[in-house]
């Protein structure tokens, strides 16, 4: 009776574009702007494009489904997802902690890169790099990392202003406040992608990011390039740790599931295109290579904005736009944070709200501290930080893994089921689910476990045989963990 009553009290989004907006938000990050064009540019452009685009469609799309679905069905965060939707006497619930764990280790890494962003920002529209020496950008961005109490500072505010929007739940504080800040990206995007393509010079980096390029595609190998489109496809839209699940969680069944996770994705390859837009004719127009990681945003970025005119406005934009990337991001995640404990712990909005805020602030901390006072510790070989392993653990792990348990759960007849999951996909108007059980129970869960132990093996191979094989041992482990919850109790005779 409790349980039916906390569904029907349940918080909804205010509208649809609420919904989308904010999901989108959660899957729009920072690795849209660092990674995605650089990708296109390696992999043969537009070829490339068109390949992650089907990875999407068959790979990306499906999961998302699967976790939307799970979360309307239950109305729970993953907390207790499992626990209301699987048959008596299963061990689905113990995937949970692949949720739990995943939400919070994400933001122990993810607040410092926004923490950076928004202490970028700032300095940008300061002009602290205008003019300034290729010399002093990389020395600015090295003294930052240095700096353990003003980095410390930057991530407590980004902290503290995520949480304080969701402590007015998810209308009056998560969905208005995202609605503005991907209304502001998206314009602020638009922007500062036709005065980059405009730019004198800019026509080469054009053709370089969008004019198909078949020799380079079979230089670098097809494989390759195939599996970079998919590994990009799979992880860009945020989906295997329950964060799309809890939005799913907060909406009605007016609308089919599988419209709003094409609508969902449109966006968020929307953004990473246009980030290729802003970033690679830029680029080529002043003659510096568009390199994927930190070292674009925060090395590469300021030298670009000090040699342009008006560098001090298009520099400060775009790590305003990059700020609110990562801040929808944060909002969204720490939603889901607060969900956890909401749910499991039967508390108010506010004192989850505040329980979280202490807890993730406390746990971001190795992440900054990873760059000064604790840099001797290389956890990943050396040159390696705290962020490193983090960034390991739920892009290499986490995320896959949560994704294989989500589609098994939501198509396996031990599990949720095909039937009950299809009923759910496909309720209300929209865009519906194609009836492929096959594929989505077998070949689905194959392409997952080829990327994650695809992961492994590109992490670790360089390290020699010994350790690749060591840590390919420990990723079995981890699956037949997702594996053994999927299987059923023994009934006591």
């Amino acid at each position: 009776m409790e349980n039916s009553q906390n569904k029907a009290e349940r918080e909804q989004f205010g509208s649809r574009l609420g919904f989308i907006l904010v999901s989108a938000g959660c899957a729009i990050g920072i690795g849209n702007v660092w990674k995605f064009p650089y990708l296109c540019g390696q992999y043969g452009g537009a070829a490339f494009i068109l390949i992650y685009l089907v990875f999407l469609l068959i790979l990306g799309i499906p999961v998302m489904v699967c976790e939307f679905a799970i979360g309307r069905k239950s109305r729970h965060s993953a907390a207790l997802a499992f626990n209301d939707l699987e048959p008596a006497g299963s061990r689905w619930h113990h995937l949970r902690w692949i949720s739990i764990v995943g939400c919070y280790m994400l933001m122990m890494y993810y607040t410092t890169v926004a923490g950076w962003l928004a202490f970028y920002c700032f300095k940008s529209f300061r002009g602290d790099f205008v003019n300034a020496s290729s010399d002093f950008i990389n020395n600015d961005f090295a003294g930052m990392l240095g700096n353990a109490p003003v980095l410390a500072a930057w991530v407590v505010g980004v902290c503290v202003v995520g949480f304080a929007i969701c402590f007015f739940g998810i209308q009056k504080g998560v969905e208005n406040v995202t609605k503005v800040m991907m209304t502001l990206l998206l314009i602020l995007m638009v922007i500062l992608a036709v005065h980059s393509v405009f730019l004198e010079g800019a026509g080469k980096g054009i053709h370089f990011y969008l004019v198909p390029d078949f020799k380079n595609m079979v230089e670098v190998g097809i494989g390759n390039v195939i599996f970079a489109a998919m590994s990009q496809a799979f992880f860009t839209l945020s989906i295997g740790i329950g964060a799309m699940l809890i939005f799913g969680s907060y909406i009605g069944k007016d609308r089919s599931l599988t419209g709003e996770a094409v609508t969902v994705t449109a966006l968020d390859t929307f953004v990473a295109l246009m980030a290729g837009f802003i970033i690679i004719p830029a680029c080529f127009a002043f003659g510096l290579q568009p390199d994927a990681g930190p070292s674009l945003i925060f090395i590469t970025i300021p030298n670009l904005f000090s040699k342009m005119p008006g560098g001090q406005l298009w520099g400060g934009l775009f790590f305003l736009f990059l700020t609110f990337a990562a801040l929808t991001t944060v909002i969204a995640v720490f939603e889901n944070i607060i969900a956890f404990d909401m749910d499991a712990r039967g508390i108010s909005r506010k004192k989850a709200t505040l329980i979280s805020a202490v807890l993730v602030i406390l746990l971001s901390m190795p992440c900054v501290f990873g760059y000064n006072i604790w840099s001797g510790f290389q956890p990943m070989g050396e040159g390696s930080a705290i962020l490193d392993l983090e960034d390991f653990i739920v892009s290499n792990n986490l995320l896959p893994l949560g994704s294989l348990a989500f589609v098994l759960f939501a198509t396996r007849k031990k599990g949720w089921g095909w039937e009950g999951f299809l009923k759910e996909a496909d309720e209300g108007r929209g865009l519906k689910f194609p009836k492929l059980r096959f594929y989505m129970s077998y070949i689905l869960p194959a392409i997952i476990l080829v990327i994650y132990l695809k992961g492994y093996y590109d992490k670790f191979s360089p390290m020699g045989t010994k350790a690749l094989v060591g840590w390919m041992i420990f990723a079995i482990l981890l699956i037949g963990f997702v594996l053994f919850c999927a299987v059923p109790k023994k009934k006591k005779a």
